[in-house]
């Protein structure tokens, strides 16, 4: 989506922490972003990025924004609750003000290709089914 993104984490193994692993990726993907954008001269991004931090982020060093600060997750306990968070995921493309695609299998961003239609696009997701 173009301004957030939904995803499904499986975690085989108790003791973890989500919001460590969030903000871990968080920071990963804003550091290569940020790389990207410096090797293309993107001013403009650079400095929109950088005048979304607040004041008491820039005291403790921080030079852009890229993400907010919270992310909404839910557990999923039950079969239903899955598919009912897929399904949504696949259809978001299509619905609200968005409209990316006209068919919601074809987004390119999105597991729908590859459940439904076998196409890899930008990165190789594990069948659900093979997590057990």
């Amino acid at each position: 989506m173009p301004n957030h993104l939904h995803s499904i984490f499986f975690f085989p193994e108790k003791g973890f922490s989500l919001n460590k692993i969030i903000g871990n990726g968080k920071r990963f993907i804003a550091y290569d972003a940020l790389r990207r954008l410096q090797s293309q001269n993107e001013d403009k991004i650079l400095a929109r990025l950088s005048e979304a931090v607040s004041n008491n982020e820039k005291n403790k060093g921080q030079l852009h924004k890229f993400f907010n600060d919270s992310f909404d997750a839910k557990p999923i306990e039950s079969e239903w609750f899955f598919y009912q968070k897929l399904e949504y995921m696949h259809l978001n493309p299509v619905r609200g003000k968005y409209n990316l695609v006209d068919d919601w299998r074809e987004y390119e961003h999105s597991s729908a290709s590859f459940y439904e239609l076998n196409k890899v696009y930008h990165f190789t997701p594990v069948h659900y089914m093979d997590l057990g």
